[in-house]
C-alpha cells in the first residue's frame, strides 16, 4: 500500500502520510501543509454493544498551546478543557464524514485530530476534514469514500485558497467546502452580500481542488489505479 502522496494545492502542497505514526490505532494520517502538521487518528470497538440502534461516532480537534510555540504557565500549567473553537472544527470534521459510513454500521468510532505545528499564514481547518478521511481510509474501519476539503475566500474578483487569519477580514466571501469525488456534501458561507453566480464560480472552483485530493486518497487505498 502506498503510504504518501502530495497534492499540489495554489501556492502550496498538501502531504499526506498514512501508517507511520500511531500504528496501534486502526489508522491514522499526518497531513502537512506549509508548517501546518496535524496527526488523525481512527479507532473503532470490535463489536456493537447489543441492541443499540444509532451510531456513536466522537470526533475531538484539539489545538495544543505547543502547535503554536506556546507552554501555558502561571496557575494553569497544563491545557484546559475544549476552546469553543475547537468544538466548532470537531463539528465541522464531523459533519461531511458521518453520512459515509455504511448504513448499519454502529460500532463506536473515535476519531482525535490533534494540531501538531501551526502555521496562522494559511488556513488550516480543511485538515481536519482530510486527515479524518485518511485516517479512515487507511484503517480496518469500514469507511471507502475519500472526502476532500478546501476554504475558498474571494478579495478583488480573485479567488484565493485557504486564506489565514489575517486574511480573512480581507474577503468579500469567506467559503468552506467538502465533498467527495462526486459530490458537496459540506458548506458554510459567510461574508458580504454577493450573488448566487458568483457563490456558483466558488463552488466549481473549490470542486476542483476537491476532487484532486480525494484522487490522491484513492492513490493511497488503491497505488495501482
Amino acid at each position: 500500500m502506498k503510504k504518501t502522496v502530495n497534492i499540489n494545492v495554489g501556492d502550496h502542497s498538501i502531504k499526506i502520510e498514512t501508517k507511520r505514526w500511531a500504528k496501534q490505532s486502526n489508522g491514522s494520517a499526518v497531513v502537512t501543509y506549509k508548517d501546518n502538521v496535524l496527526l488523525a487518528t481512527a479507532n473503532m470497538k470490535s463489536e456493537a454493544v447489543e441492541g443499540q440502534d444509532f451510531f456513536p461516532l466522537m470526533v475531538d480537534f484539539r489545538e495544543n498551546n505547543y502547535a503554536a510555540g506556546k507552554i501555558p504557565g502561571g496557575f494553569f500549567k497544563r491545557e484546559g478543557k475544549p476552546s469553543e473553537k475547537e468544538v466548532l472544527l470537531s463539528r465541522l470534521v464531523d459533519r461531511p464524514i458521518r453520512p459515509l459510513f455504511p448504513e448499519n454500521f454502529n460500532n463506536e468510532t473515535q476519531i482525535i485530530c490533534n494540531l501538531l505545528s501551526a502555521d496562522f499564514s494559511v488556513d488550516y481547518d480543511s485538515l481536519g476534514i482530510i486527515s479524518a478521511s485518511a485516517a479512515l481510509l487507511s484503517s480496518t474501519i469500514p469507511f471507502s469514500t475519500p472526502v476532500g476539503a478546501v476554504k475558498v475566500g474571494r478579495k478583488d474578483g480573485q479567488f484565493v485558497i485557504n486564506p489565514g487569519e489575517d486574511q480573512i477580514e480581507e474577503m468579500e466571501m469567506v467559503v468552506q467546502i467538502a465533498g467527495t469525488s462526486d459530490d458537496i456534501v459540506m458548506l458554510e458561507a459567510g461574508g458580504q452580500e454577493f450573488s448566487e453566480d458568483i457563490l456558483k464560480e466558488c463552488l466549481i472552483f473549490g470542486k476542483e481542488i476537491i476532487i484532486d485530493i480525494c484522487t490522491a486518497q484513492e492513490e493511497l487505498i488503491n497505488p495501482d489505479k
